[in-house]
């Protein structure tokens, strides 16, 4: 069940972190790579406070984990980064369509990231 919660959230964040990507490169003129760190640096505050009351039920040390999901965030968003950047550098994908490809690689090393480093010692339950 921490997997469907995940996701709820990550709809929530990816929708919010997209609008804040496409309108930074739209409306601000910012370049692609800079408008997806803006939107998954927002992504990321909204995603601590609801992955870790909400989806993991987290109820240990803030601070502690706050520094754990930051750098699990940090080692999704490196390959996420990756993945936006072969996908329209070297394969010529429309840098609005790569974002996505992106978004893939950020969610599932961002789940494994809190599900079993940032939030793990929760006692998760997997029942409705």
């Amino acid at each position: 069940m921490s997997f469907v919660r995940f996701c709820i959230v990550g709809l929530a964040n990816t929708l919010i972190g997209l609008a804040v990507i496409y309108a930074a490169m739209r409306f601000g003129n910012v370049q692609y790579i800079i408008a997806n760190t803006m939107g998954y640096a927002v992504g990321a505050a909204i995603s601590f406070v609801l992955n870790r009351s909400w989806t993991f039920r987290f109820d240990g040390a803030i601070l502690p984990s706050a520094v754990q999901w930051a750098l699990a965030l940090a080692i999704a968003f490196a390959a996420n980064l990756v993945a936006v950047i072969v996908a329209h550098e070297y394969f010529g994908v429309d840098q609005y369509f790569s974002q996505a490809f992106g978004v893939l690689v950020y969610t599932g090393l961002s789940y494994l990231g809190g599900r079993f480093y940032a939030f793990r010692s929760a006692g998760i339950e997997e029942s409705p």
